[in-house]
């Protein structure tokens, strides 16, 4: 947080990695704006790289009223400031409009992350609805009721646990021994 120049007394929500149209910045911008309406305390930090054309989104961040409740870091990331983010955040939002996996799952693991996906492509077979965070369908209203339902519950220690626990399942030691159980 203080890397960030972060509010200790907010909740921050972040979305990680290449910013491209499928990725779903633009439901998780607008269930962001349903959000404040009842918690003040909720930002989103959006780190990583427009491949897309950035205008829409800067155009719903203002249609929302959100400047302060949204931190964009639209540079490209480098390794050494990753962990910044993620030690920052509260939870991870993978607000997928489709997609097969992705390596931000696998860097939420790593730094033992609650998450919310939504249900595309190979995203919840590997976040285990209730337990790291929750998997939601790719729609405004689900994803700003699950944000809330993780802050109001207070689920943060819990699915990192559970994380700090299953990210054991997808390391490179469990993989080897399962390849070495194939010979």
């Amino acid at each position: 947080i203080r890397n960030l120049n972060l509010d200790t007394n907010d909740k921050y929500i972040l979305f990680f990695g290449f910013i491209r149209d499928y990725k779903g910045l633009d439901i998780l911008i607008q269930s962001l704006s349903v959000l404040i309406k009842n918690n003040k305390s909720i930002k989103l930090i959006v780190a990583g790289e427009f491949y897309t054309d950035s205008k829409p989104y800067f155009d719903l961040i203002k249609k929302y009223q959100l400047d302060e409740f949204v931190m964009m870091h639209n540079d490209f990331i480098p390794d050494e400031k990753v962990a910044d983010y993620f030690c920052a955040c509260d939870i991870v939002v993978q607000p997928y409009k489709n997609a097969t996996q992705s390596g931000v799952t696998q860097i939420a693991f790593h730094f033992n992350k609650p998450m919310i996906v939504t249900d595309v492509g190979g995203l919840a077979e590997i976040i285990p609805d209730g337990k790291v965070g929750y998997v939601v369908e790719p729609n405004v209203e689900k994803l700003a009721d699950a944000i809330s339902k993780f802050f109001d519950l207070k689920k943060e220690r819990e699915f990192s646990e559970t994380a700090s626990v299953l990210k054991e399942k997808y390391s490179w030691k469990n993989m080897i021994q399962s390849i070495e159980k194939l010979r």
